[in-house]
Parts: C-alpha cells; sequence; structure tokens
C-alpha cells in the first residue's frame, strides 16, 4: 500500500473509534441534568455494562486495532527477551495485560479503591514488559 492510502486508513479507523467513543458518552445516562459515569449504560440489563467497562473493552479494541496495523505495516521477527521465550508485539502486549490484572487484583485486596496506584505500577509493567521481555 502507498504511504497515502496507509494515511487514509489510519485516519478513518481513528474517526471509528472516535466516533464509537462517543457513542459511549452520549450513552452515559443522566440524573439532575448531570452524567452519572458509573450508571448503567443499559437500564435493568443483564450485565453491569458502566462507561468505565466499556472504556476499558473500548481501550482494549484500540490496542487491537494499533497491533494489527503494527503487524501488517511493520512485521517483525520474534525476540528472545528475559524470560527466555520468543515473544512479538502481541505475546508482550498479552503479557503485559495479564500481568496488569493480576497487579490490579493484588493492588484491590491490600488496599481497595481507588486504583490509581494499580494503574502506575500497570504503566510500568507494560512498559518493562515491552522493554525486556
Amino acid at each position: 500500500m502507498t504511504a497515502a492510502r496507509w494515511t487514509t486508513t489510519y485516519i478513518a479507523t481513528a474517526a471509528l473509534m472516535a466516533a464509537i467513543l462517543g457513542l459511549l458518552v452520549l450513552a452515559v445516562p443522566m440524573e439532575d441534568g448531570v452524567r452519572d459515569w458509573t450508571g448503567p449504560l443499559i437500564p435493568q440489563g443483564w450485565m453491569a455494562w458502566t462507561f468505565p467497562v466499556a472504556l476499558f473493552f473500548w481501550i482494549i479494541a484500540c490496542l487491537l486495532i494499533l497491533m494489527t496495523f503494527l503487524a501488517i505495516r511493520w512485521p517483525e521477527q520474534p525476540r528472545i527477551g528475559a524470560l527466555r521465550i520468543e515473544t512479538t508485539r502481541g505475546d508482550r502486549l498479552f503479557i503485559s495485560l495479564l500481568g496488569s490484572g493480576f497487579i490490579s487484583m493484588i493492588w484491590m485486596f491490600f488496599f481497595g479503591p481507588p486504583l490509581w496506584g494499580a494503574l502506575a505500577i500497570c504503566l510500568l509493567w507494560a512498559a518493562a514488559v515491552f522493554r525486556w521481555v
């Protein structure tokens, strides 16, 4: 593909994901003229779909799209890192997400909410995984 087509693809994908995010924001219920960010997006739904939950899955979708673009545009060879196993970018993303889940659960057990400290540790963990694993 030419550079112009890649640029068009990036812009179209970013616009689509921005539109989806906009629809999620519009779906947030209003109470007394104020958005209830933790209120259910689907009243009496079978699952607790709140904006933070939907935003989490939106971010995961964005990461998967980004990894797909990177794999197509700039293919990579697996590398051997600190774990002594061959990993690609996708493997490192999976390892960092899995580790982040455990970090967050451990944080909740010892400290409870809010999870800002866990988020900082998770970002450091992801940076370390992408650098050394």
